[in-house]
């Protein structure tokens, strides 16, 4: 990887770059989604108004630090630089939800988003500006894969990021050498095309950006080497993989089995196996059918309770005494896909129906049941928002719109 040229994490704000302000429209807005980069941001932003000094624009930061070094940092710098903003969001999390609120806060003609962790080159922002400005182009992408450019990642990051690649390419057709760059840019025009459609889940918002509309969009690519990161950690985790493989089912099956409903289903039949295992079980101790399609409800129900928290809902995670309240409507909210399991599976097994289909018939109708429940009683679509914390922050105090 390329050596990030800052000498110092938190050096001071630059005083000798001639910022050109915010406008009432700016050219470009560039939103950057920081995650407890505190060391990092302040020299991105530098670098960032540097390169972008003799062109309109706006840098919104979208921050969903744990804490507010990071917030701390960015205020600082809106004191230079007048055309930053910073968005916090307590509650929220998710590149893909970040860059989508920033951009929804944004008034630029021109929209781009990149890391605040210091790895994509600041130079890129003004390249894909000329580069969607040479032709008709929706979207320009910074890619690690083109010739003239390099990945700069190594080991688990380099493969996985490869196999994304590969099974985006394949389920998508996207003609694409990096469909999970994180740095790219696009047109007002696309991004209010795509808007109604966009999932915001996890980390890879490129492919939720050209996939979601009804038409291809017109790419371009320009080639990049990720830099050294110079703060935060890593986003690619299973748990990445997992939203992405969620999000390419949604934009396969063109918004039929949304990504979250993908999550769920997946993780239901994880429970599925739990339910069968327990309920076998209770077979070969010569226990009756209600008693062990019974337990094997009840230890399903926690099991799926436990995966969703940290998986299909993370973005909304119980913690603590939330934990077990959460937990308790679980079970009020899975109540009547218990009922419906086991009214279903008993009444079936009844009628001659084999002791595996009839608790499987059981289990997966009561699945139904209980994704609408729990998005309704458990984890709440606005539960997030009412809890959160949205500090708009701009040095000339306009309004947002």
């Amino acid at each position: 990887m390329l050596q990030h040229p800052l000498s110092g994490a938190l050096a001071a704000p630059r005083r000798d770059v001639p910022v050109m302000a915010s406008q009432a429209s700016p050219r470009v807005s560039v939103v950057i989604c920081t995650l407890d980069e505190h060391e990092a941001i302040g020299g991105v932003l530098d670098d960032v108004s540097a390169d972008l000094a003799s062109v309109p624009h706006e840098i919104i930061v979208v921050d969903d630090s744990l804490d507010d070094a990071t917030a701390r940092v960015v205020l600082e710098r809106t004191r230079v630089y007048p055309a930053v903003r910073l968005i916090r969001r307590d509650g929220a999390g998710g590149l893909a939800s970040a860059a989508i609120a920033g951009w929804d806060a944004a008034r630029g003609e021109t929209l781009a988003v990149m890391d605040g962790d210091g790895q994509h080159d600041p130079r890129l922002i003004r390249r894909m500006l000329e580069r969607l400005s040479q032709a008709p182009v929706d979207v320009v992408v910074a890619s690690r894969y083109l010739d003239g450019s390099g990945p700069g990642l190594t080991g688990f990051r380099h493969w996985g990021s490869r196999a994304g690649i590969g099974v985006s390419s394949l389920l998508l057709g996207l003609r694409l050498a990096d469909p999970l760059s994180g740095c790219f840019m696009m047109t007002r025009a696309w991004y209010e095309t795509v808007r109604p459609r966009l999932s915001g889940l996890g980390f890879k918002i490129l492919i939720d950006v050209v996939a979601s509309a009804r038409r291809r969009p017109r790419l371009a690519q320009v080639p990049t080497v990720l830099r050294s990161r110079v703060g935060g950690v890593s986003k690619l985790d299973l748990r990445v993989v997992f939203d992405l493989l969620a999000l390419l089912v949604e934009k396969r099956t063109g918004g039929a089995l949304p990504a979250r409903m993908t999550q769920f289903l997946f993780v239901g039949l994880t429970g599925l196996l739990v339910h069968l295992t327990v309920l076998s079980t209770g077979r070969a101790l010569g226990a009756p059918f209600w008693l062990g399609q019974s337990c094997a409800i009840f230890l399903a129900m926690n099991w799926n309770f436990m995966l969703n928290n940290g998986l299909t809902f993370r973005d909304r995670r119980l913690r603590g005494p939330a934990l077990w309240r959460g937990l308790a409507s679980f079970y009020v909210a899975c109540l009547g896909g218990a009922i419906v399991s086991e009214a279903v599976g008993a009444g079936l097994h009844a009628l001659g129906a084999p002791w595996f289909a009839a608790g499987a018939t059981g289990a997966l109708l009561g699945a139904f049941w209980n994704y609408r429940a729990v998005q309704r009683l458990t984890w709440r679509p606005t539960a997030a928002v009412r809890k959160a914390r949205t500090v708009l922050a701009t040095l000339a105090g306009r309004a947002v719109r």
